[in-house]
Order: structure tokens, then C-alpha cells, then sequence
């Protein structure tokens, strides 16, 4: 089963002789480097940690199989927390790359690609991170994955599912995007024409985690069931022990995230340790190019099963190299209506198949016609079969809206083969609750790569405020091919309401979409709110007619698909009404009499965290009011210990002590928090008054600099601290909207003095509700008028813009010398405008290394042994030719002394070259 370089060659030539079967080869340039280095896996992650949940996997394959992982890390994490110093932007950036070096290689993963992409804040919104990131991201993951050559591509979750980070979002995206852009010699040209580089596709896609139910042991992958029964999970148990490090594969992976200390994780729990207690690492495939295991057979619940096909070869399969595919006319398919479907197999290179032949399997009253034989298949030859499938009149057997299995059977002289596809049931007419604005975009996405697949991983849910109402509008779609009329109609759940149960649309032409609006209420203000609500689920039902154009006229009739049925969501957040204070309350940590004429507002529920043992180890009440042109809140919190005191001069990343945030969306209607207002507040810190800061919103940094005029105060007694603070409206990112202010309190406790938190409640509270402006409450603020002249559209945000690059990382360099890839994604220099360093000399306290480059250049300079950088330096070079630079030591040399160095070409590319300290 251990993977070979033959195996792995194979693959690689088929896939390419598929996709690109008349392509010249593009030779290297003949001074080009050695060659890089094949690897059998690549993961794409947003920030180091993100493949922490999956090394547990990446290690059992490294040691049984031999796979050999690597993992692309799109920024460095720069705008996260720190835990154990001061360090932030580019030096906490450097520090948490070796971390993640460091995490990773417990599970035999060597190579960490840093792309050198901005991280910025906490955001949910993908859009966000793709405007911060920038253009050349995909094209850098696609440089990547065409010079190491990966059979599996595992990522993260792509849909905005609720609480998942934008950043994770997007690098799942480029991921996806990547598998199909990096095998079309089409996609980013000239990395072919250019650089030498080679269209590759990756065998299998594959996302982390599946939404399903298991049960933990040995049999966890057996058990899964998924959500979507269409779905193919795989999970690899890590209850398996290493051989090597003499511990169940669960507790290598959580020595390995206890590396993270500067996110807190150093303190993260044993693992169980008994095996039985143990679960899987699931993983969800999404598309692939060769044959895999058959879902619910011995083979898929094998430790192997995403490898098979791939760089295994499980028994009585077919060899490693061949390809097999399934191809459908439509992802949507309707019921009585025929469509297409294409299966593909292609012979290893080196390798014939014989006389091959395949079956097609539907569900249950599905037909099928067509010939699945395939003729005799020598090496690197390819069959086609096609064959026609038509769903049942009326959808016997299945609801419209579900995925069904559609599966091929691959029979050869040399073994076997299976593979997929999903396709949806849909009806004549489908409705749906209109999307979120950040569901609309991966909608559109998922049009636009062609994945519908990924389709419908959300539920769709909008919020309205508690007692209050909001328009729903039901988009309506017409996929039939005939004009259709009918009904929407809301089935609510009690404690709420709308303006009519049902609704027409009349003449809805094919393939167009209308909007019909429902005003919905929430009739019972005694709802729960926030996650303690949840979901409040209700039915939409569309029921069709036919109006089909005849030549003597137009004839209507019931449609045979009958109705359709969709179930999203409502969420109810909290409302409240701010009142005008008589005159303005005095900012000083107390409530003054008259002061604060509103109802308090209950802060205490739980949303990310450990629970609260007991009121008095964290709940609160909140209190607000407005006067003039300011806001003015005061938070009393029951904290029976504090968190660490930082220092003024720290006073950011306040979720590592105890600290109140309060969030404000001025128009309630942000898609992120780049046009919302957010502050915080530390009740105490080493010198002892409290600080504040903006974190994660339009202008985040320190307080007195990105919201002049805020004031704060606290009082902090046993028990107990009340932070107390005045807003001028006037710092908002725009003028507040009195009717529909975006409003929340959340508050943060932290009980150990290391730099960590436990638990998070507040207001509104839903997982991740820090980013996600349209789960803050709703607050009116009754009398309350803006200037005429303050806009109402946000300025464009302040957005951190630094991050560390490769060339300023010795631990990059150092890879890059040793794997022959360029750092950072990029392309390598070519060789006219390259340098490099070809010696150095010891002297002192100093090092002299002599330069050589082909035209002028910047040279980024190391000296590193066994502890360390001793001394680095970055120095501009003129021109062409060879020159001497000193390096100055900061400490003397240890055993082993080298000099590392980057090149950053004055053109376009970079180069990478190390050299001994004599």
C-alpha cells in the first residue's frame, strides 16, 4: 500500500496526458536549479494552526505510507492574538511560522509555503478577504501546486457557514479554484511559457471536517452517516498509534497544537487515553480525477481510502495512473426529463487495462440507457461511454430538492474502479428565503467554478428584532422550460406572523427569477433570542402552473412536479429602545442617579467559551442612553477573578483578559465589520486606569487615536468591575440611523493570568457574533437626529497592509535552498536578473559575504547556526556584477555557521541561495 515514486509518476502523467493530450512539453531553462520537491498531499490553510485538526492524518500517512505533505499557509497570522510577548505584525508573523514549523513537523511534515497575503482582523466575510488580499493569490496557490505536484488537495470549509472565518472561506476557494485552475494550461499562462512550469491536476479534492454523525473508535468511518446522503465522507481514525513516537495519533496531533502558545493552545487538554474514546478526522471530497472507494465498503472506511487511486492501490482495484471520471449534463435534473451523463476512463501511461467496460447504478425508478463498453484500452489510451438518464415522472421516490447518487462501476482484465456524481431533483419552480449577501456571493461563486455540489451548505436564515418586523422576499426560479404561474406560501412557526399566507407570481418566464415579499412579525416578543432561540424553522411551499404558448393560443394547467418545499430559517436578536438622558452622564465608572432611564440589558448569555461555573464567575447587565451627539454606555460584569493586567503600552487583542466590546453598525446594514464601529474597553491594567482600543472594524488601533473624544472609566471592586464610556457619534463610520442602529455588548472573561480567555457572553449572542453585523441587536433611538451634512456611506476602511515577507524569514529561505521552490508563491528570477551569494568569511564580530548578481537587486542577508539568526542585514545592490557585504554579529557563532540569503529582483522574482561560513 506504501506509495511509490512509479505510483505517483503515473498519476501525475495521466492526468496530464488527459487534460493537455497535445501540449509541447515546455523545457526548463538549462541553468535552472535542481528539481523541486514532489509531494504526495498539499493542505491550503488561511494561517498557521489552521491544518492543526488534520495532522493527526497528515502523520499516519507519512509513516505508513510514505506520503510526504506539505501545507500552504496564505498568511502568517499577524492579525491574531499573541499570548507569550509583545510581538505583533510582521515579528508576531515571524514568530508564528515557527510555531506552525514546528507543529507540523511532529507529523512529518516538513514544508510550510507562506504566500505573504495580509492578515488583517477577524472578519466572516470571504468578499472582505479577497479585497484585502488582492488579485494574485489564486495564481500563486496555482504556481504552487503546478511545482509540487500534489495528488490529494485538502482544505478547509468554503461556505460561509455561521462563525466560519472569512480568511478560511477564501483560501478553501482558492483551493477549489486551484484543483481545476492549475490543470488548464489556459489559467495563468505564462507560468508555462515563461517558467517553465507543466498544466498538473490533482486527483482528489478534498475539504476538511463532514456534516454527519459518528461515533468514536475504531469503527468512527464506518458509522458516519452524512447529512447529504450523496456525500462521500471519509474519516481516518486517530486512535491508531505511531509506531515511532509511541502514542495514539490524537496525542501527537495535541502535543503538536500545544506548539501554537501564542494563541493560547499550550494549555489545551490531555486526550483521552483510551483509544475507544477516540473519533476521526473527517474529511468531505469534492471532486476527483480517478477512481476511489465505494462508499460504504470495507475500502472506504480503511485508513487509506482518500489515498486510493491516488498514491495507494487497494485490492482489486485498477493500477495506480488510471483515470476515471463522471461527467453530467446538468446538476439540476427534473423530473421526466432526460439528461446526459459521460463516464471516462484513460489507461496509466505505461499500462494497458484490456478490455474494459462500465456500469452505471441510479436510484431506485431512475432509467437508464446506453452502452458502457469501452473496448480494449491500452496504456494511455481513453473510453467514453455515454449514457441517457431520466428521473421518474412526478419524482417517484425522491422530493424535489434532494441529491441523488448517481455511481459508475469500471470493470477491466486488470481490476476495478468506482466513481460519482450528485445531482439535485429539482422542481418546475423553485423558492427559496432571498440569501444573506455574503450567501449570494458563494452562490455566485459556486455558479462560476462550476462546483454546484458545494451548493446549499447553508441553511438560509435572516434575522429579525425581537417584538419587530422585516420584509422576507421568496425568490422564485423558473427551471422548467415553459412560462409558469402559482403560489407562495408561509407556513411560520408560532410567534410569528405575516402580512398574508400566501402570495401569486404570474408569467414567470424560464430560467428567469422573481421576488415575491411576505412581511413577517414576530407576534410573541417572549421568544427566546440570540443562540438560546436558535433557529426558528418554517416551510415554503411554491405551487406551479404551466402556461405554454400554442399556436392558437396559450393553455394553462396543473404542473405535473406539483409542489416544492424549502426550509430556512428565522433568528431573532435583541431590540431595545435607547433613551435621551436629561443631560449627559458623568464618565466615571458609576451610575449616577438619573443617569441611565432604560431598561438594563442582560449580558450574561454564553457564546463562545467555557460556561459560567456560577453568576458570579461572569454575567452582566448594560445600560444606555444617548444625549446630544454621543452615546453613552455603562457595563457592571460579576467577575470573581481577573484576567491578566496588561500594560497600557498592550492595550490591543483584548480577548486575552477581561474586557467589554461594545459594536455598532451606525446604519444596520453592514455585510462585515469594516463599516461598523467597534470598541473595547480593558477595566484595569499594570499602571492601573482602564484603555481602550478599536479592533477589527473601520479604523481599528489605539483608542485615543482612531476615536477622539471616546472617553472611558471603570471601577473595580471584589468581585465585581464596572467599565463605564462615552461615543461621539461623530467617529462613527457614518451617521447613525435612529430607527435601525446595529447595536451589541459582549463581554469577555478571562481566569487564569496567561494571556488567554475562557468564556465570551454578551447581548447578542451567536457563535463568531464579534463579525457578523447582522446578528447585533436593533436599537431606535427615539428623538435622536444626525447632522444633515455627516454621510451616511462609510469612507473606505483602514486596513492593516503589512505583512512579513518571505525574504525577511530565514525559516523560508532555508526551505526554499533545500525544496528548490521560489518563496512566497512567487516566480524564481530569471537568471539574467538573479543573485546569490557564493561565500562568506568569519571575521570578529562580523561576517563578509561576497555577492554576485546579474543586474541590480536587493540582497536579504542571514547568518544562522544551530540557535538562531546570529546577525542579518538587507542591503541594496546597484548593479551588475560581484560585490562584498559585512553582516554584523549580535552574538558569536555556533557549530555549523551559514549564511542564507534571498534576492528580491528589481524586475520581476526572487532567488534563494546559502553558502558555508568559513
Amino acid at each position: 500500500m506504501r506509495p511509490t515514486a512509479v505510483g505517483r509518476l503515473a498519476v501525475a502523467t495521466a492526468v496530464l496526458l488527459a487534460v493537455l493530450p497535445a501540449a509541447p512539453a515546455v523545457a526548463a531553462p538549462p541553468d535552472s536549479p535542481a528539481s523541486p520537491v514532489d509531494l504526495g498531499a498539499l493542505f491550503v490553510g488561511a494561517h498557521p494552526d489552521d491544518e492543526a485538526f488534520s495532522l493527526s492524518t497528515l502523520g499516519q500517512w507519512n509513516e505508513d505510507h510514505g506520503v510526504r505533505t506539505g501545507v500552504v499557509t496564505v498568511t502568517r497570522g499577524e492579525g491574531g492574538g499573541n499570548a507569550v510577548g509583545p510581538e505583533e505584525g510582521p515579528a508576531l508573523g515571524l514568530l508564528r511560522e515557527a510555531e506552525e514549523r514546528s507543529a507540523v513537523g511532529k507529523a512529518g511534515v516538513r514544508e510550510v509555503f507562506n504566500l505573504d497575503d495580509v492578515d488583517f482582523f477577524y472578519t466572516v466575510s470571504a468578499p472582505l478577504t479577497d479585497q484585502v488580499w488582492g488579485g494574485d493569490t489564486l495564481e500563486k496557490v496555482v504556481r504552487i501546486v503546478r511545482t509540487t505536484r500534489p495528488e490529494i488537495l485538502l482544505t478547509m470549509d468554503p461556505a460561509p457557514t455561521p462563525g466560519n472565518h472569512g480568511n478560511h472561506q477564501l483560501a478553501a476557494r482558492l483551493a477549489v479554484e486551484a484543483f481545476y485552475a492549475a490543470a488548464d494550461p489556459k489559467a495563468f499562462p505564462e507560468q508555462i511559457s515563461r517558467e517553465g512550469l507543466r498544466p498538473f491536476a490533482p486527483a482528489r479534492l478534498l475539504t476538511g471536517g463532514g456534516r454527519g454523525t459518528s461515533r468514536n473508535g475504531p469503527d468512527c468511518a464506518s458509522t458516519f452517516r452524512p447529512d447529504n446522503p450523496a456525500q462521500n465522507v471519509y474519516g481516518v481514525w486517530s486512535g491508531r498509534a505511531s509506531a515511532a513516537q509511541g502514542a495514539t495519533w490524537a496525542a501527537v496531533e495535541r502535543d503538536a497544537q500545544r506548539t501554537y502558545a501564542s494563541q493560547g493552545w499550550a494549555g489545551f487538554p490531555d486526550v483521552p487515553a483510551d483509544p475507544a474514546q477516540l473519533g476521526c478526522d473527517f474529511f468531505t471530497q469534492v471532486d476527483a480525477r480517478v477512481p476511489f472507494p465505494e462508499p460504504g465498503t470495507d475500502a472506504a472506511a480503511a485508513s487509506t481510502a482518500i489515498l486510493d487511486g491516488a498514491l495507494t492501490r487497494a485490492k482489486g482495484a485498477v493500477p495506480l495512473g488510471t483515470l476515471f471520471a463522471m461527467r453530467t449534463g446538468t446538476f439540476d435534473v427534473r423530473p421526466g426529463t432526460a439528461f446526459t451523463v459521460e463516464v471516462t476512463a484513460t489507461a496509466p501511461p505505461r499500462t494497458p487495462l484490456g478490455r474494459s467496460s462500465v456500469a452505471l447504478r441510479v436510484p431506485d425508478g431512475w432509467r437508464v440507457s446506453g452502452s458502457g463498453d469501452l473496448g480494449r484500452l491500452g496504456p494511455g489510451r481513453a473510453g467514453e461511454a455515454t449514457f441517457t438518464v431520466t428521473p421518474p415522472e412526478g419524482g417517484a421516490g425522491q422530493r424535489a430538492g434532494e441529491r441523488a447518487r448517481l455511481a459508475a462501476t469500471l470493470t477491466t482484465e486488470r481490476g476495478g474502479g468506482y466513481t460519482d456524481r450528485q445531482v439535485e431533483l429539482s422542481p418546475a419552480v423553485r423558492g427559496e428565503q432571498q440569501p444573506l449577501p455574503q450567501v449570494a456571493q458563494f452562490r455566485t461563486w459556486v455558479a462560476e467554478v462550476g462546483v454546484p455540489q458545494l451548493r446549499g451548505l447553508v441553511t438560509p436564515v435572516l434575522t429579525l428584532p425581537s417584538g419587530g418586523s422585516r420584509q422576507v422576499g421568496v425568490v422564485v426560479t423558473n427551471l422548467s422550460e415553459d412560462t409558469r404561474s402559482g403560489t407562495v406560501r408561509l407556513d411560520l412557526p408560532d410567534g410569528f406572523t405575516a402580512d398574508r399566507a400566501e402570495a401569486a407570481f404570474d408569467d414567470l418566464a424560464a430560467g428567469r427569477s422573481a421576488t415575491v415579499p411576505f412581511t413577517v412579525t414576530n407576534s410573541d416578543p417572549s421568544l427566546k433570542t440570540s443562540n438560546e432561540g436558535g433557529d426558528y424553522a418554517y416551510t415554503i411551499t411554491t405551487g406551479t402552473t404551466t402556461s405554454t404558448g400554442t399556436g392558437t393560443g396559450t393553455s394553462t394547467g396543473t404542473s405535473e412536479d406539483g409542489s416544492s418545499t424549502s426550509r430556512p430559517a428565522l433568528e431573532l436578536v435583541p431590540a431595545a429602545t435607547v433613551p435621551q438622558a436629561g443631560s449627559a452622564p458623568a464618565v466615571d465608572g458609576a451610575e449616577g442617579d438619573g443617569e441611565y432611564s432604560g431598561s438594563a440589558l442582560d449580558v450574561s448569555r454564553r457564546w463562545e467559551g467555557d460556561a459560567c461555573s456560577s453568576a458570579a464567575d461572569c454575567s452582566g447587565t448594560a445600560q444606555v442612553a444617548w444625549h446630544d451627539d454621543t452615546l453613552y454606555l455603562l457595563v457592571h460584569v460579576k467577575d470573581d477573578v481577573l484576567g491578566t493586567r496588561l500594560p497600557a503600552s498592550d492595550c490591543k487583542r483584548h480577548w486575552r483578559t477581561d474586557s467589554v466590546e461594545v459594536t455598532l453598525d451606525p446604519r444596520g446594514t453592514s455585510e462585515n465589520t469594516s463599516t461598523t464601529f467597534k470598541a473595547a474597553v480593558l477595566p484595569v491594567t499594570t499602571e492601573g486606569p482602564p484603555c481602550f482600543l478599536r479592533d477589527a472594524d473601520h479604523h481599528q488601533g489605539p483608542g485615543e487615536e482612531t476615536a477622539p473624544g471616546m472617553r472611558v472609566a471603570s471601577a473595580v471592586s471584589e468581585g465585581e468591575y464596572t467599565v463605564e464610556m462615552s461615543i461621539p457619534m461623530g467617529v462613527l463610520p457614518a451617521a447613525v440611523d435612529p430607527k435601525h442602529l446595529g447595536l451589541n455588548v459582549l463581554v469577555y472573561d478571562s481566569d487564569t493570568q496567561d494571556k488567554t480567555g475562557q468564556t465570551r457572553i454578551g447581548w447578542s449572542t451567536w457563535g463568531g457574533v464579534q463579525g457578523d453585523p447582522y446578528r447585533w441587536s436593533v436599537a431606535t433611538l427615539p428623538g435622536y437626529e444626525p447632522p444633515a451634512d455627516r454621510p451616511t456611506t462609510p469612507a473606505d476602511p483602514v486596513i492593516p497592509d503589512t505583512a512579513l515577507s518571505s525574504l525577511d524569514s530565514p525559516q523560508s529561505l532555508e526551505q526554499a535552498v533545500r525544496v528548490h521552490v521560489p518563496p512566497a508563491g512567487g516566480p524564481a528570477a530569471r537568471p539574467s536578473q538573479s543573485g546569490e551569494a557564493v561565500s562568506a568569511k568569519r571575521g570578529e564580530d562580523a561576517v563578509k559575504v561576497r555577492l554576485r548578481a546579474g543586474a541590480a537587486g536587493k540582497a536579504h542577508l542571514f547568518v544562522r547556526d544551530g540557535q538562531g539568526t546570529a546577525g542579518s542585514r538587507v542591503v541594496t545592490v546597484p548593479r551588475k556584477g560581484t560585490s562584498t557585504v559585512t553582516v554584523t554579529l549580535d552574538r558569536a557563532l555556533g557549530a555549523g555557521p551559514k549564511v542564507v540569503a534571498g534576492w528580491e529582483a528589481t524586475g520581476r522574482g526572487t532567488a534563494v541561495s546559502q553558502v558555508p561560513v568559513r
